[in-house]
């Protein structure tokens, strides 16, 4: 059956500025690093990206590398895009990103101007589109000059393939000069994509301040810790989890405890862990959007719940503090 879109989606979900851009986002955006690749079912992928959009979720993400074997996210989704969501280009944000490693050579990762403009072409043809909405530099290049990067992101959007750039992973520092050089060229930066949780708490140390100044939105990934923050390691690491199967969230790192302590405030605010961990990323007003992923309709249907979640108080405020401070370092 062909997909008509719920004429009540954009009801419930607020909508932000980025910066002091003109776009606005999503306060809860999908994130297509997990569950869209060829490892995943595509039709349980088609639900919940046909979900997300029915309940105001505008704005998708992804990156060149996402997906089991690389490619496999973008692809996926331009099959789906292609089937369900053409009539709706107008009302979406689709975002993707170069830097980590894609092909073998020299040209096949980092922030060169050669790879990063051939990333995006390959990308717009797994997609199926004539441009995206925002294309970022995925990672700081530590040998490349910045302004060769920062000049492709500018030449990708000159040239009409994107029509916003961006920066994910960067430091203060590495965004203060990013920035600063966008605006020389003509192309302001719209938007950092960095990780941000109750439990990693890096960019409070100078970079949301950063982007406050130079008038740069935020959109945080990894805002539930790589599932730290939900209730699937309260009791544990089960055998099939993340925690057990996947290098990007080794075993070593689950703080069962902690995260019992954080979901009994959770559960008096009538939260689930999860909904409390976004709930928290939101009240930054620096923060644009979170990005979630999710494997199934129902759990993109819970975390989306956060967006009507309770105020915090000072006091839940300082239990928190006290159980997720100092500050860590970047996941």
């Amino acid at each position: 059956m062909s997909y008509i879109a719920a004429q009540d989606r954009y009801e419930k979900m607020p909508y932000v500025r980025s910066g002091r851009s003109g776009l606005k986002l999503p306060q809860v955006s999908l994130g297509l690093w997990h569950n869209f690749g060829d490892d995943r079912p595509i039709e349980n992928s088609r639900k919940i990206l046909r979900a997300a959009f029915d309940r105001g979720v505008t704005h998708f993400d992804l990156a060149n590398n996402y997906g089991v074997p690389y490619g496999s996210a973008e692809r996926n989704f331009g099959a789906v895009f292609a089937q369900d969501f053409l009539p709706y280009r107008d009302e979406l944000i689709i975002s993707t990103k170069a830097g980590y490693d894609m092909w073998p050579g020299p040209y096949g990762e980092w922030g060169s101007r050669k790879y990063v403009l051939a990333s995006l072409d390959q990308s717009l043809q797994r997609m199926g589109l004539d441009y995206v909405d925002i294309f970022y530099s995925h990672r700081p290049d530590p040998e490349t000059p910045l302004e060769e990067t920062m000049g492709a992101l500018d030449r990708a959007v000159r040239s009409g393939k994107a029509l916003y750039a961006g920066v994910s992973n960067y430091s203060a520092e590495q965004t203060t000069q990013a920035a600063r050089i966008m605006r020389e060229l003509g192309t302001p930066l719209l938007i950092h994509q960095p990780s941000y949780s109750m439990i990693n708490r890096w960019v409070e140390d100078g970079l949301l301040d950063t982007l406050e100044e130079e008038g740069i939105g935020c959109i945080v990934y990894s805002p539930l810790a790589q599932g730290l923050l939900t209730d699937r390691y309260l009791g544990g690491v089960p055998a099939d989890s993340r925690a057990a199967t996947s290098r990007f969230l080794p075993a070593e790192r689950i703080d069962t405890e902690l995260a019992r302590d954080l979901d009994e405030i959770a559960s008096s605010r009538g939260q689930k862990l999860a909904q409390m961990a976004l709930s928290w990323v939101l009240k930054d007003p620096r923060v644009t959007s979170v990005l979630i992923g999710a494997s199934s309709v129902e759990q993109l249907e819970v975390n989306l719940a956060a967006v009507e979640g309770p105020a915090f108080t000072e006091d839940e405020l300082e239990r928190i503090d006290k159980l997720t401070r100092p500050a860590s370092s970047p996941a």
